[in-house]
């Protein structure tokens, strides 16, 4: 058997980071079973679903890793084989025609409603004669499900679950207007699709019982299910805008690498020992279902950030350098190649402690600065008049320096020691001149990867009071 796994998410909004994790344990598992990741649309309801939402759940998939190995199915171009099995229960008496007007579906809710029973279809038309149906009323199909017994499912992740029959009433599953319920069409998709192990959130737990029903009536056999509890916030309470950002591209547009993110998700909820980074193809080798646990998980958006940090130091250096160009880019910050290489020179030591790709732009902003650097309050404040004087002073004397990193670090020690001072008397208003902060890389690496002329140009603005207005 090849697995088949499918996330199948509705394109009414945004993709949650909840469905971005439900599809990265999709992925991981068809992938650990040499199997087949796909897919699936369903945009049935066409009053909120919209190609807005399709682009974004593709481009949100796209930038975590996580596209499907077929192209998507959209489940609204499948009505007709929707229909096709209802109207096949039909006819082999697992379901029947229901002539019920809203008004009577209505009136028998608020009568259960009324006598504290849960608001369940009374199978009225179950055993009725179509003739006797009021004319005018077109009927919609319902499902004949059993009243005896139990319906049981053994979930790979909750165990085995079971409701009794008789709290499952005679569901729709072709409406009156010969549209398919949601219910209905999920079971039909699946079955064709070949999907071997649904694996969801266990908020659809309630209705695997219903499709297994399906499932059991037309004889199909029943894939695997795997109920997944879901993300709360921090505070325990549903995942909210509230709690911080949810949507999968806000977290790539606050600089978060996919390779973070997906190691954050894989880790919520599921846990391999101690192991807290987890690359992709380790991952790969080791998820497995059985280490899901059956509590929600929180999100913990400090820990994310931490992750993400640890995946930056990793990530090559000119992978960073476009990311920090193309935000560069987005804000209308005018750069050249020679701009861009310098930040190329200085990415090694720049990622030391950003924590994201919108830090690591911040961090190297002052690079591509037009004129002096706008001066930060704690920088300004290191440009006291002795300083200045110093730093003139320092323009002479690096001016015969050879223009490479040890060599220059050599040099400012030397300066340092001739005039008789600390070196950080020296490096610090230097640091202040050359990139408007009190931190920076290493100032040997600022001065290098600047160049000889732009470093000059800055020293001398900052000794002779040239510098940009505080930031």
């Amino acid at each position: 058997m090849t697995v088949r796994t499918r996330f199948a998410p509705s394109p009414t909004g945004f993709l949650h980071i909840g469905g971005a994790r439900t599809a990265l344990f999709n992925y991981l598992f068809a992938r650990r079973h040499n199997g087949r990741y796909l897919l699936r649309i369903e945009d049935t309801d066409r009053q909120r679903s919209t190609p807005e939402a399709v682009k974004q759940i593709l481009d949100s998939l796209e930038w975590l890793g996580l596209s499907p190995d077929e192209p998507p199915v959209f489940q609204s171009t499948r009505e007709a084989r929707h229909a096709e099995i209802a109207h096949a229960l039909l006819a082999m008496g697992k379901a029947y025609l229901a002539f019920d007007t809203p008004e009577e579906l209505q009136q028998m809710r608020e009568q259960a409603m009324k006598e504290g029973r849960p608001p369940r279809y009374d199978g009225r038309w179950r055993d009725r004669d179509p003739s006797e149906a009021p004319p005018g009323v077109k009927p919609a199909i319902r499902l004949k499900a059993p009243r005896e017994g139990e319906t049981v499912v053994k979930d790979l992740v909750q165990g085995e679950v079971r409701v009794a029959n008789a709290e499952l009433d005679d569901m729709i599953i072709l409406r009156s207007d010969g549209t398919p319920t949601y219910l209905h069409a999920v079971v039909v998709d699946d079955h064709d699709m070949g999907i071997t192990h649904v694996i969801r959130g266990d908020d659809h737990l309630t209705n695997t019982f219903r499709q297994c029903q399906i499932y059991d009536a037309m004889g199909w056999h029943r894939p695997q299910f795997a109920h997944v509890p879901l993300i709360h916030g921090p505070d325990g309470t549903k995942l909210s805008k509230r709690h911080g950002a949810v949507s999968v591209l806000e977290f790539r547009e606050q600089g978060y690498l996919p390779e973070a993110m997906c190691n954050y998700l894989l880790r919520l909820g599921w846990g391999h020992g101690d192991e807290e980074v987890v690359p992709r193809e380790r991952a790969i080798r080791i998820f497995d279902l059985a280490d899901i646990g059956r509590s929600p998980s929180r999100m913990d958006y400090a820990k994310l950030t931490h992750l993400n940090g640890i995946y930056l130091r990793q990530a090559d250096d000119e992978r960073l350098t476009r990311e920090v160009l193309e935000r560069f880019a987005r804000r209308n910050v005018l750069f050249g190649t020679e701009d861009a290489e310098r930040v190329r020179l200085l990415m090694p030591e720049l990622k030391q402690r950003a924590k994201t790709l919108e830090e690591l732009a911040g961090a190297a902003a002052f690079v591509v600065s037009d004129g002096p650097p706008p001066m930060d309050a704690k920088a300004a404040a290191l440009l006291t008049p002795e300083a200045r004087a110093r730093l003139g002073d320092l323009a002479l004397f690096l001016n015969d320096a050879p223009w490479e990193r040890k060599d220059l670090e050599a040099w400012l020690r030397d300066y340092a020691e001739v005039k008789g001072v600390k070196l950080g008397a020296i490096a610090q208003p230097l640091r202040a001149a050359l990139t408007g902060s009190t931190q920076s890389p290493p100032i040997d690496a600022v001065l290098y990867a600047l160049g000889r002329a732009e470093a000059m140009r800055r020293i001398l603005a900052a000794a002779e009071g040239e510098e940009a207005s505080p930031a």
